[in-house]
């Protein structure tokens, strides 16, 4: 949670984790004021947890968000490594990067990628360029590789660099990012299908749901 730094951290959004659902569950079943022992005496009361249905539905959809989440990175695994190459080309026009141009964004040939995967160009001239570097990995991503795409940028004089793995990054990765001149932006396996989900790249809108709430201000009389 702490790699994520959300927002606020309360039951509903725990609730996602197995180990806290094994937590809240040994504690064993709940017993109602009402419940009667076998000496005909009221056993200790037990009340149950209350959930409002807002907690409900927001367990509800980070767990199914998690879900589908799990679900595009085992698809993108089992995609080539061309295709997710220019996977995740698509994302980052779809998040903004390359403007309005049509062809902001393309991915290298393998002939002649000189350690660059892909460019995203911001203006229309591509004296702003944004190179890409696309590892469809299981191990984790460490320095040498971060070494390698920091020597590429270098050697086209870029200042601007996105790493993608669908797994993760070493420390030493991370910390070797820190201290470099040009900026190196990491994105790993589970920050890539949230990007994926929240720019619908790969996904589509299954349903739609409408959460309405009394209007007070309709319901007041002062000025009637």
């Amino acid at each position: 949670m702490l790699k994520q730094l959300p927002a606020r951290i309360d039951i509903s959004l725990l609730r996602q984790f197995k180990e806290f659902q094994e937590f809240l569950g040994t504690f064993g079943p709940k017993r109602r004021p009402s419940d009667v022992g076998a000496g005909g005496e009221n056993e200790p009361a037990i009340t149950e947890e209350a959930h409002t249905p807002d907690e409900i539905i927001d367990s509800q959809f980070n767990s199914l968000r998690s879900t589908l989440a799990d679900d595009l990175l085992a698809k993108i695994k089992a995609c080539s490594p061309r295709f997710f190459e220019q996977l995740v080309v698509d994302l980052i026009v779809k998040m903004g990067y390359g403007g309005s141009l049509k062809e902001a964004g393309q991915a290298t040939q393998y002939s002649s990628d000189e350690g660059i995967d892909g460019i995203i160009k911001e203006d229309r001239l591509g004296l702003d360029v944004i190179y890409l570097q696309a590892k469809r990995w299981v191990n984790p991503v460490g320095r040498p590789e971060l070494q390698g795409f920091a020597g590429a940028l270098l050697g086209k004089k870029a200042k601007k660099g996105i790493f993608i793995t669908t797994s993760s990054f070493t420390a030493g990765a991370v910390e070797y990012c820190r201290n470099l001149d040009s900026r190196i932006i990491l994105i790993d396996g589970k920050q890539l299908a949230d990007l994926m989900i929240d720019f619908n790249v790969g996904v589509s809108v299954s349903r739609t749901f409408e959460i309405k709430r009394m209007d007070s201000d309709y319901f007041s009389e002062e000025e009637i």
